[in-house]
């Protein structure tokens, strides 16, 4: 502890990295901590946030405005590959790798002799950064003061903070686990803890970015949504860059109660945890993008990319962005997606997404060709395809019957 004399903390001024200044400060000799912010989105949380650091005995605040970076670089090639963990869409997993990144850049330039974060020892978010770290500065030492300190609950932690006279946002009663980014909002602990529980949807300050379905409009609301090659580009007709689209579909969905999510879900380090997330403008953005790969993929690269998926959400889950399968996962979902342009109609009622239409000039439909009315389709061809397609069963069928199976 005593080589440690300079400290880069992952700093969000939540419960966590609250508290973890002055415990760094108390515990690793008065060294100096420089804390680091990643706005990804979280509006009004970076409110106050160098006064807090600095009062709490930090040296200096950076606060990295890498929000369109966060979006075009890891959560639209998250959305295009279709990846989601267990029903997830990832809001929490896929924002590690891009704040840890950075929070290295500044660890490399400060001189720091390590790099903090307030992760705790039960959860994912250790091993996303970790694995960031380790990618881009593999002789930093990493410090985890939830695996080396006495605190042993979130209830301890505000102790320790009133102690301290750190200010908090929240209190014994509403001290939720919550992240927050431009795409999601996730709650965990106090009553979700008992999967028993409904989440109080309904209750004062519960959501924040959006209503219950129950609470949504009676009356159903229209978006139409245009990509080119699997990236999206307008919505309504109006074009803009993806994070302003992320923004119009938050307050779209969030009004009609869309992209409300309670999950149990498998953890990488092998429990089980109960979150709520909401991500109104990601739920209509995957549901958009899957309606028009449905006309514009082929059968066998549409089944093949749903099976990939399943193993790129498993890898932004593990944290495992930064390595060569997710790259070359990454270089297949950029292929298929070079005749994914069109545009994509949905409409939204109380917390439903219903498709309303769906265009492209790469699209793979013959309507004529599928109809029920007269097409060019010869009908009497199907019989020699069912024959051979069905002859191993055939056969099979025979040799029974002739060994008085």
């Amino acid at each position: 502890m005593s080589e440690i004399k300079k400290v880069v903390l992952a700093y969000s001024g939540g419960l966590d990295t609250s508290i973890i200044i002055p415990w760094l400060k108390e515990n690793y000799n008065n060294c100096e901590v420089i804390a680091v912010s990643g706005d990804v989105g979280q509006g009004t949380e970076l409110d106050g946030l160098e006064e807090k650091a600095l009062k709490t005995g930090a040296s200096k605040l950076y606060v990295e405005d890498i929000t369109d970076e966060f979006i075009d670089h890891f959560v639209i090639p998250t959305m295009k590959a279709g990846a989601k963990y267990e029903g997830y869409l990832l809001g929490t997993s896929f924002a590690r790798p891009v704040i840890a990144k950075h929070v290295v850049d500044i660890a490399l330039k400060e001189g720091a002799d390590a790099i903090c974060h307030g992760c705790t020892g039960k959860g994912n978010d250790q091993v996303r950064f970790e694995l960031t770290i380790k990618a881009f500065a593999p002789h930093m030492k990493i410090i985890a003061p939830w695996r080396e300190w006495s605190i042993k609950s979130r209830d301890e932690e505000i102790d320790y903070a009133e102690a301290h006279n750190i200010p908090l946002k929240i209190s014994r009663e509403t001290n939720y686990s919550k992240d927050k980014n431009l795409w999601h909002l996730s709650h965990e602990g106090l009553d979700l803890e008992n999967p028993g529980n409904e989440p109080q949807y309904n209750k004062p300050g519960f959501l924040e970015m959006g209503v219950s379905p129950e609470m949504a409009p009676d009356k159903p609301e229209y978006v139409e949504i245009e990509f080119e090659k699997g990236i999206p580009t307008a919505v309504g007709g109006v074009k803009m860059k993806a994070s302003d689209i992320i923004r119009e579909l938050n307050e779209l969905g969030g009004r009609n109660g869309i992209g409300l999510l309670d999950l149990v879900e498998n953890r990488l380090v092998g429990m089980k945890s109960r979150g709520v997330y909401e991500t109104p403008g990601g739920a209509i953005l995957y549901h958009a993008h899957e309606v028009l790969e449905t006309i514009c993929l082929d059968k066998e690269t549409s089944h093949l990319k749903t099976q990939l998926a399943v193993k790129f959400a498993e890898l932004v889950y593990n944290g495992q962005w930064y390595t060569p399968l997710r790259e070359a996962l990454s270089a297949f979902v950029d292929k298929t997606q070079e005749t994914v342009t069109g545009k994509v109609r949905l409409k939204l009622y109380k917390g439903n997404i219903i498709n309303a239409g769906v265009w492209s000039d790469y699209s793979l439909y013959s309507e004529t060709l599928a109809s029920f009315g007269e097409s060019d389709y010869k009908q009497s061809e199907a019989e020699g395809f069912i024959n051979l397609f069905g002859l191993p069963i055939q056969t099979k069928a025979l040799l029974e019957e002739q060994r008085g199976k």
